[in-house]
């Protein structure tokens, strides 16, 4: 049933809206959205629309995960550094895509739950921190792509110091209610931003973002 309801997601709000990547149509084929909600909610997994996860978070749109994906513009052996990991659900597709995807949550137990969840899909190429994303992973940078999955106010100057030199950058950049992608693309000390559509996320908390 859930390979049906997942390829009918696939056609409907992946490919249907717009999203012409092949491997990020591949990847969303394959991940299993509905493992990565809870057991009550699987049924709603393939649906057009964000779900709870508990803790304040959502699992976001299909066709949002699928679309900031694209604009990754991935090759498929990248370094990633993932704001919010939330369920996991994106870093999974990410990894599904071949990349090497580190992490960072803020909360211990989400973070934790969905840990246990990547390993037992096989996702071994995904590292999770428990920690203030806002600030980012110094330690493994500098990354090819960095991908926020949470709104801040402004643009975090220390999420910019760890892209690297010829990476790419995807954020929600506004007010709590609504923001704009921005996507930001550095060529040596260069950085270009370019603003997208209009979203809705969950606040990104921290130093380098919203306060509690």
């Amino acid at each position: 049933m859930y390979d049906r309801l997942r390829d009918e997601m696939v056609q409907k709000y992946v490919i249907g809206q717009g999203i012409t990547n092949e491997k990020v149509i591949a990847a969303m084929r394959k991940v299993p959205r509905h493992l990565f909600v809870a057991a009550a909610m699987a049924h709603q997994a393939y649906l057009p629309k964000s779900l709870p996860i508990g803790f304040g978070q959502t699992i976001s749109h299909p066709t949002t995960v699928a679309y900031m994906t694209q604009l990754l513009e991935l090759s498929g052996e990248e370094r990633i550094l993932e704001i919010g990991t939330g369920s996991g659900y994106q870093a999974a597709i990410l990894a599904e895509m071949g990349a090497k995807v580190y992490s960072i949550e803020r909360n211990p137990e989400l973070a934790r739950r969905t840990q246990q969840l990547l390993e037992q899909l096989g996702y071994y190429t995904i590292g999770i921190r428990i920690g203030d994303g806002s600030v980012g992973w110094s330690v493994h940078a500098p990354y090819h792509r960095i991908l926020v999955t949470a709104a801040s106010p402004s643009l975090p100057d220390s999420l910019l110091q760890q892209l690297h030199p010829q990476g790419k950058m995807v954020i929600p950049v506004g007010g709590k209610s609504r923001q704009k992608l921005m996507i930001v693309t550095r060529k040596g000390d260069k950085v270009h931003i370019a603003e997208d559509d209009e979203k809705k996320f969950v606040p990104l908390i921290g130093k380098k973002g919203w306060e509690l």
